[in-house]
């Protein structure tokens, strides 16, 4: 009867192995995707769009893992976000926040105020951005392949 027992557990471990184990390459290319990035004078931006709120998404600067990103409300002062822009005509008018989970060069700053964004109840620095390209419409998870979200949908880093 033991013996039966330890082999459901060997077993059982032995599936889990199974299961974790193609997530490490996927982690160990992006981070090394990530080390390969160029330095210089920009940001690595992913949007994260979510109804009815007004962050943009997570800013990082080259070489830095997702991990230390900041979750961003964006200033459009200088420059509109792209989805913002309208020659993305959809039925009805602007696709606003079509471009989630899209990965950009951002040219900007950190103003160094603090937004509070009422609908997601979050206290975000200010991204001002003064300029964009997009470098990878379908970059797919951005902290790990079996990323959490929070309540409003927007990926948490492991712990």
């Amino acid at each position: 009867m033991k013996s039966g027992f330890l082999w459901g557990v060997v077993l059982g471990v032995g599936m889990l192995a199974g299961c974790v184990a193609p997530v490490a390459p996927e982690v160990a290319a992006r981070g090394e995707a990530i080390r390969m990035e160029p330095m210089g004078d920009y940001w690595i931006g992913r949007r994260v769009a979510v109804e009815r709120t007004r962050f943009w998404g997570f800013v990082r600067r080259p070489r830095q893992p997702w991990e230390e990103a900041q979750l961003v409300v964006m200033n459009e002062r200088e420059k509109a976000a792209p989805d913002r822009l309208p020659e993305t005509p959809v039925a009805g008018g602007v696709a606003y926040q079509y471009d989630n989970n899209r990965e950009y060069r951002l040219r900007g700053y950190f103003s160094g105020r603090q937004v509070y964004d009422p609908n997601s109840d979050k206290v975000l620095p200010e991204f001002v951005l003064q300029g964009y390209e997009e470098v990878n419409p379908r970059p797919g998870w951005l902290f790990h392949p079996r990323e959490k979200r929070d309540a409003f949908g927007v990926p948490r880093p492991p712990r």
